[in-house]
């Protein structure tokens, strides 16, 4: 049988990203503190902050895995508050979360304006993002490092690419001892476009994170989890480090879980019938219903990032 044709990635043209225009940068960041934070309000956010405040006052881990834009809405500096603070042990993104993250390291910005760049394939053929996140995860591959270990081990190596670390989530996790991990897709993401792209070692480097992650969920029992504008990769790797965790036998029935999203879910703790939309959202089931069956409370937390998210850092402090 005939091999179907491969596509040649070596043919593809990229671009500095220097001169581009970003919708996300350093001067826009939102700044804990620096404006009203206070915003949102909810039973179920009161909840959320007394067992924040309880499982870090127990010592307790505190897991939370966030989508892209969370980065994109301006918020890094909230999450590394939390990470600081002792709210998050245990950080967690998709492959996207790594890229807007890193590009505001080197760059300054972030979040190409992609209804233009698709129409001539310039989107997200970016040389220096394309090139340096992959060499990152092909070093850490050869070195046996997870994905977020290795940019941030990238990073250290070439510092003077990197003017804005003190904002850059993966980096300022990795030095307060805080996990950052990275559970990827093949095709998701624009460094997949780039001509060195080395799927094994994407691959290789996410795997190993997430075994961080697996171990990490392991020791959740009277700690917190919560997914944040992640509603598809988060939800699925979350189950799937759970159904781990106790196949090996760890306590983690006596957990909280939350989930921050847009979506409007009603009664969400209600059994839901497979010819409704919601039944196919899936943090509904593996995120706030599934994990809490057996034990502890699951929670949605309705509400924009820009919202939920600062006031949950004002609650805190």
């Amino acid at each position: 049988m005939a091999r179907p044709e491969q596509m040649d990635f070596l043919k593809t043209r990229v671009f500095s990203a220097r001169n581009r225009h970003n919708l996300v940068r350093i001067d826009n960041l939102r700044t804990p503190g620096a404006q009203e934070d206070n915003l949102f309000e909810s039973p179920e956010f009161d909840v959320l902050v007394s067992k924040l405040k309880k499982a870090k006052e127990d010592g307790r881990t505190i897991t939370c895995f966030i989508g892209a834009h969370v980065i994109k809405c301006g918020l890094s500096r909230y999450l590394i508050w939390l990470m600081e603070n002792g709210y998050i042990t245990h950080l967690a993104s998709n492959g996207a979360g790594s890229i807007h993250d890193f590009e505001l390291a080197y760059l300054g910005g972030t979040s190409e304006y992609v209804p233009e760049a698709i129409e001539d394939g310039s989107f997200g053929m970016w040389e220096e993002t394309g090139r340096w996140m992959n060499e990152a995860i092909q070093e850490g591959a050869r070195e046996d490092l997870g994905y977020g270990e290795s940019l941030y081990r990238y990073v250290q190596r070439n510092k003077s690419r990197f003017p804005y670390l003190d904002d850059c989530v993966f980096y300022r996790a990795w030095e307060m001892g805080v996990p950052m991990t990275y559970h990827v897709t093949i095709g998701t993401d624009i460094i997949d476009q780039h001509p060195i792209a080395d799927f094994a070692a994407k691959g290789k480097t996410s795997g190993t994170d997430f075994k961080y992650f697996c171990r990490s969920v392991s020791l959740l029992d009277e700690g917190v989890h919560m997914n944040i504008g992640s509603a598809v990769t988060g939800a699925e790797v979350f189950l799937k480090a759970l159904s781990i965790a106790r196949n090996q036998g760890f306590p983690t029935y006596h957990i909280t879980t939350a989930n921050f999203d847009i979506i409007p879910l009603g009664d969400y703790r209600s059994d839901v019938a497979k010819d409704k939309y919601d039944y196919y959202y899936r943090p509904r089931k593996n995120v706030i219903n599934r994990p809490t069956s057996k034990g502890g409370v699951g929670l949605y937390i309705y509400g924009h990032h820009e919202e939920t998210i600062p006031s949950m850092y004002a609650r805190l402090r």
